[in-house]
């Protein structure tokens, strides 16, 4: 299993692409989100990977940095389909707000020819919380976050020797110690350092800070712990500044990627 960080900042940045994911296994590819636009074909392009390959798709939630992107993977695979250069059939996950809206959308963005695509080669599936589906090759168990901003799922996805959880874009609840506990890896949002929350304001968002995200991976356990989702005023120092703050509460393997980061081999 290999993981590449399509994206690694919050909803406002603009020197990096807004935080989005793909896990691949063999030839099967996972995309997490989409980011905030069609910025998500071009961070596939750079890459080295395409977007023809990402037929599996989940979708967090319904936030304009996560959701968009998935919209322009949607028109490219729907105009492919219509001309006769696209085969086969793709799969887009996510709870019932996500898959509706995606659903409307499209219909409503993209041409009649194109739309007729929908719920014939693309496929929306609900998901609930707790529910387990197998995508490329691995049992993946989606949960509700509980998000007071908007309804957003995690999902955690069984490796051959571990697990790997994602808590979405918010920081880790009590009511997900089961999906975060003892994971292997654990991807988790950090917007910013502890020491400039008075700067960038986290939990008025919704969100915490490195200090934050590191003690939480320290007590449950956590193997191996990536960092995104954070502001991007000094994206040239960020991972040595994340780096230093967070292995103070911290003692695992600690990552902070910039976009375009492969971990190989999970």
């Amino acid at each position: 299993m290999n993981l590449t960080i399509l994206g690694t900042g919050n909803a406002t940045v603009t020197h990096c692409y807004n935080t989005c994911f793909v896990l691949d296994e063999g030839d099967q590819y996972l995309l997490i989100d989409g980011g905030g636009g069609n910025g998500l074909l071009q961070q596939l392009e750079k890459a080295h990977l395409r977007w023809r390959d990402m037929r599996t798709v989940f979708v967090t939630h319904k936030h304009m940095d996560h959701l968009l992107g998935i919209l322009w993977l949607m028109r490219m695979m729907c105009q492919s389909w219509r001309r006769g250069t696209y085969d086969g059939e793709a799969i887009i996950y996510g709870h019932e707000e996500v898959v509706s809206l995606l659903h409307a959308m499209g219909n409503a963005l993209l041409s009649s020819k194109d739309s007729a695509f929908l719920d014939d080669r693309l496929h929306f599936v609900t998901v609930s919380d707790g529910e387990t589906h197998q995508l490329i090759g691995h049992d993946v168990t989606f949960f509700d976050i509980r998000s007071t901003k908007a309804k957003q799922f995690g999902f955690s996805l069984q490796l051959s020797d571990g697990k790997l959880t994602c808590c979405g874009d918010e920081p880790y609840q009590p009511w997900e110690e089961g999906y975060v506990r003892d994971s292997k890896w654990l991807l988790h949002e950090a917007f910013c350092l502890d020491a400039e929350a008075h700067i960038f304001h986290p939990y008025e968002k919704h969100h915490s800070t490195v200090k934050d995200a590191c003690e939480t991976a320290a007590r449950m356990g956590v193997q191996n712990l990536i960092l995104y989702h954070t502001e991007d005023k000094d994206l040239t120092h960020r991972r040595q500044r994340y780096y230093d703050e967070g292995h103070q509460y911290y003692q695992g393997n600690l990552y902070i990627p910039d976009d375009l980061e492969l971990f190989r081999n999970l």
